[in-house]
């Protein structure tokens, strides 16, 4: 099902819709600055002051201060209050470990955002629900601070047959032409439109072998060397997003062995803006492919 359109000053919370012209109005939202960080500071021995260590992001909190008004109808108040509920109890997200729900921001000027995380706190006051009003406390942790964009991004890359990508001019016979025998690449550009790194989850689909992918401009590589796609129905697909971070085949199996040790798919973002990828392998039908699907990221609402 597609996503809830969004005006300005909505929310949209596991299918719920909240903010402005809703029947859940939306008081006051925090959390939506810079999120709280895990300091590592360190006094200097002997010495004044302390040492700066690395400061690392943790969870964000976004707590809204928000109430369920619907004069007259205290069962329709229920009914909101529990579609709430249920969202947070949705046991695909609750009972399995990494698994999020997205929390999403329309802002005047502003596409619409959003942040992956948990609702930890569904917390509602029943003393005037008589009157079709309940005042509610909500809370969702975002594990992951960035802010990511509403829409994905793909591009799709194929495997080029000309070593090195193509002629020098004097071009002079014999022309050789890859015949699969030698690793072939093909430059290919994707861009970032955010001010953040975004993460890409990346698929490549056969008949291809020994297969890297290359960001150029960081030189950072994933290596798959005994990788073997033997035909267009097998592919291998690397999640670099932080809380999956996974090496998957056709078939749902595991094939985190398949990257070489120097592959860290931990550190192979998209920076902001536009970005080089090359990948290499053995294809002898020019029909394999590596396609890149991401979310841009911002740093800030």
């Amino acid at each position: 099902m597609p996503p809830l359109e969004l005006t300005d000053w909505q929310y949209e919370l596991g299918g719920v819709r909240m903010g402005a012209g809703t029947s859940i109005q939306v008081i006051e939202t925090t959390g939506l600055g810079r999120p709280p960080s895990r300091e590592n500071d360190a006094d200097q021995p002997g010495m004044d002051n302390t040492f700066a260590g690395p400061d690392y992001y943790t969870t964000r909190q976004v707590q809204f201060d928000a109430a369920v008004r619907i004069p007259g109808n205290p069962a329709a108040c229920h009914d909101v209050v529990a579609s709430l509920q249920a969202a947070a109890d949705d046991p695909a997200v609750r009972l399995t470990g990494g698994a999020t729900m997205p929390l999403r921001i329309k802002r005047p000027g502003r596409p619409t955002k959003r942040l992956y995380g948990r609702l930890r706190k569904v917390d509602p006051e029943y003393a005037q629900v008589i009157h079709g009003y309940v005042p509610i406390d909500l809370e969702f942790d975002a594990t992951d601070s960035t802010f990511y964009a509403d829409d994905r991004t793909t591009t799709e890359i194929p495997l080029g047959w000309l070593t090195g990508g193509g002629f020098a001019a004097p071009v002079v016979a014999p022309i050789y032409v890859q015949s699969g025998t030698t690793a072939a690449d093909r430059p290919g550009w994707v861009t970032n439109a955010g001010t953040g790194s975004a993460w890409p989850v990346i698929r490549i689909t056969g008949p291809v072998a020994n297969v890297t992918v290359i960001h150029v401009a960081s030189g950072r590589k994933l290596t798959l060397p005994t990788l073997n796609l033997t035909s267009s129905s097998q592919w291998i697909e690397l999640d670099t997003r932080p809380g999956y971070r996974t090496v998957t085949r056709e078939n749902g199996g595991n094939a985190s062995t398949l990257l070489s040790p120097a592959s860290r798919i931990d550190q192979f973002s998209l920076p902001p803006g536009q970005s080089e990828m090359r990948w290499t392998g053995f294809d002898n039908t020019n029909s394999a492919r590596l396609r890149l699907t991401w979310r841009d990221a911002y740093t800030a609402l």
